[in-house]
């Protein structure tokens, strides 16, 4: 079982996790999910907070203002992607601070984690 929860798995379970995210954004008409009841902003947060979680995972030795970077500008390249008219989709700031802001709070926790982890030792 230990053996599956290795970085090289979670970077794995992070680029399916990113390639899929990506997808439902820009896809013009994506399929119903529960969680869209909450607003669409919810459900940025939780697709961006497991990108994050995967990548502090995945990434062990990454620099955390790198992982928030990389991420924020993927969040930001979805929404302008999705200004094409084409594609049926809204470009919103707001998604993209929602993304941004889950990605700050989950890595900000897996710093703290390792913090006090560190300390223990």
């Amino acid at each position: 079982m230990l053996r599956l929860l290795t970085p090289s798995n979670f970077r794995r379970a992070f680029y399916a996790a990113a390639a899929f995210a990506v997808v439902m954004a820009l896809i013009p008409q994506p399929p119903y999910t529960p969680t869209r009841e909450f607003g669409d902003k919810v459900e940025h947060i939780i697709a961006f907070g497991i990108l994050a979680a995967l990548a502090n995972l995945g990434f062990p030795e990454a620099a955390k203002r790198t992982i928030v970077e990389r991420l924020s500008f993927l969040g930001a390249a979805i929404e302008v992607v999705q200004s094409i008219p084409a594609l049926n989709r809204d470009c919103e700031p707001l998604d993209w601070l929602a993304d941004t802001l889950a990605v700050a709070v989950v890595t900000a926790g897996f710093a703290l984690w390792r913090r006090r982890g560190a300390r223990a030792a």
